[in-house]
């Protein structure tokens, strides 16, 4: 067994007894992911009963003592079934009871039998950890998984490789940021699902060369928004107009809408002459015609749906009293409620996509209206689908009467559309020959790229990440200390540390002793606690797309 690999089976069940120890471990180069491991059909993610293996040798391992209890055989089958008192665990008809526990396959991978992934077995690097609920109803399979790896298994099946490098690597920061600051944790257990609930992961044997050299070229960086990572949320089609996180989301634990906002995650059009559509006839006619745009080769760019009005009516029957549980229909429509005859709908209130925020439904028997974006689209399905998005207007054919007899959504874009445009970064990498980094600022405003922050107190601190230009900076936030000792690719450095009085941080250029590609760096301990990190230095101009010496260089 390697070194390095030795290191890690050891980290796995350091980690597993101490969970609240961060991703990206202060003194190792290693950050592990919790993945909670679904079905079939990515939709359960609790256990009755499964069947691991491991591709070779592997150990069974006590989570509480980090005892080994067994060795397993290469491919040998590990039947594990929920029960009263703990899990039973049978291999080659031996048979136990355990509680938590980990699965390692040191030189190999670990698998699920009859689990497939894009038709191929389903197989994971890192270790299996079994939890079963405190209520004894199941149990969660979780793949404990080094974050570089996690991301091989997640970048191909986020975003289609044609895309290209450099959209493969926006996407890459992207999803890396996603894990390390989540909106929501769903799971105790674990950090995310290996599906669209949260990214799509489908393991070892979906990566690819393009994507996993997106993986490694990105190594250690994240985007950063005010010394902190953002949230970095992404959809397939944003339609040419991404839209405000405040208008497409509300707040997660209060439940407001619209939410509080983010600064970096605002309304960016594709191009600056693009107008706000938060009005109506702006918004029609952006939707209703393919304007050019970064996402106008995606197949959702412009869409339309067409309903007859008894059949939306019948829709909204069913439709209405389940999203009515959410709260974000008003006033609450029950099951046994009469709709009536629809009469009117239109949008009251738009984004400045021109994204539907709050649609107004009047039917003979009331009216109602209906707010948020997920819920506007769950609400007029077609043929039990949801709307592809809300960037919709709507259009009425009335009889002579001025009875509605059909309706028409005219649409454009697929997903939330708040922040990365996944067919716009293609389009940016392999039309425009965009960098990731001026994808990744197009779509999240105001931000830089750089290591995560960690604090260095006591104990020296480990980095390694990826320079793109041979350009960075070491900023320090809020320091109080004179010098600042660090080992840059094996080499000591001491920098002064001049701050005034009232100044947040302090950025010092180290871009001459920083290589092109794969760097690391070694925050030595200090006499009083610091936050630090390694911002690569790169200067965007949204106009001309191109990449200029920052201030700071002179």
């Amino acid at each position: 067994m390697g070194t390095k690999i030795v290191k890690f089976v050891l980290f796995v069940l350091m980690l597993v007894i101490f969970p609240s120890a961060a991703v990206f471990a202060q003194d190792e180069d290693y950050g592990l992911v919790r993945v909670g491991i679904t079905d079939n059909k990515f939709q359960n993610v609790l256990r009755q009963e499964i069947t691991v293996y491991g591709t070779s040798d592997c150990d069974i391992c006590d989570k509480e003592s980090k005892r080994i209890l067994t060795h397993v055989p290469a491919e040998s089958d590990i039947v594990i079934k929920n029960g009263l008192t703990g899990m039973s665990v049978t291999v080659n008809n031996t048979g136990a009871t355990l509680n938590d526990f980990v699965i390692v396959c040191p030189t190999g991978l670990l698998g699920v039998r009859d689990l497939k992934r894009k038709g191929e077995p389903a197989v994971y690097h890192g270790a299996f950890e079994v939890v079963q609920k405190p209520d004894h109803k199941g149990f969660y399979l979780v793949n404990l998984v080094e974050i570089q790896e996690y991301l091989k298994g997640v970048v191909p099946n986020e975003m289609p490789i044609r895309f290209g490098l450099e959209a493969l690597k926006a996407q890459t920061i992207a999803a890396r940021n996603y894990v390390l600051a989540p909106r929501t944790k769903a799971y105790e257990e674990f950090d995310v699902v290996d599906s669209v609930a949260s990214q799509v992961y489908y393991g070892a044997n979906t990566e690819t060369d393009i994507s996993t050299r997106a993986v490694i070229e990105t190594d250690g960086v994240v985007a950063l928004y005010d010394n902190e990572p953002i949230l970095t949320l992404y959809s397939s089609t944003a339609g040419g107009y991404t839209e405000s996180y405040a208008n497409a989301f509300s707040d997660p634990n209060s439940k407001i809408f619209p939410s509080e906002h983010k600064p970096y995650l605002a309304a960016v059009p594709d191009e600056e002459e693009f107008p706000k559509l938060n009005d109506e006839d702006k918004a029609r006619n952006f939707y209703s015609q393919k304007v050019p745009s970064f996402d106008i080769e995606s197949p959702y760019y412009r869409w339309q749906k067409e309903w007859a009005v008894g059949e939306l009516e019948n829709i909204l029957k069913k439709t209405l009293p389940a999203q009515s549980k959410t709260g974000f229909v008003t006033p609450e429509f029950k099951a046994s409620d009469d709709l009536g005859t629809i009469k009117d709908i239109k949008v009251m209130r738009r984004g400045e996509s021109g994204k539907a925020i709050e649609v107004e439904l009047m039917t003979t028997k009331g009216c109602y209206r209906i707010s948020k974006e997920l819920v506007i689209r769950r609400v007029f399905q077609k043929d039990g689908i949801s709307l592809p998005s809300a960037n919709i207007i709507f259009e009425k054919n009335l009889d002579n009467y001025g009875n509605i007899t059909d309706i028409t959504v005219y649409g454009g874009g697929f997903g939330h559309g708040v922040g990365m445009s996944q067919y716009g970064a293609g389009y940016m990498a392999t039309k425009l020959k965009q960098p990731y980094y001026n994808i990744l600022r197009h779509y999240y405003t105001g931000i830089c790229l750089g290591t995560l922050p960690v604090e260095v107190w006591n104990e020296p601190v480990k980095q390694t990440f990826w320079a793109p230009a041979g350009r960075a900076a070491l900023v320090l936030i809020n320091p109080g200390v004179s010098k600042i000792k660090v080992v840059i690719n094996g080499k000591e450095r001491m920098f002064d540390v001049t701050k005034s009085l009232f100044q947040k941080e302090v950025k010092i250029d180290i871009s001459r002793f920083i290589e092109d590609g794969q760097n690391n760096i070694v925050y030595c301990p200090n006499d009083h606690l610091i936050k630090v990190y390694v911002e690569l230095v790169e200067k965007y101009s949204h106009t001309t797309g191109t990449r200029e010496k920052s201030d700071e260089q002179g």
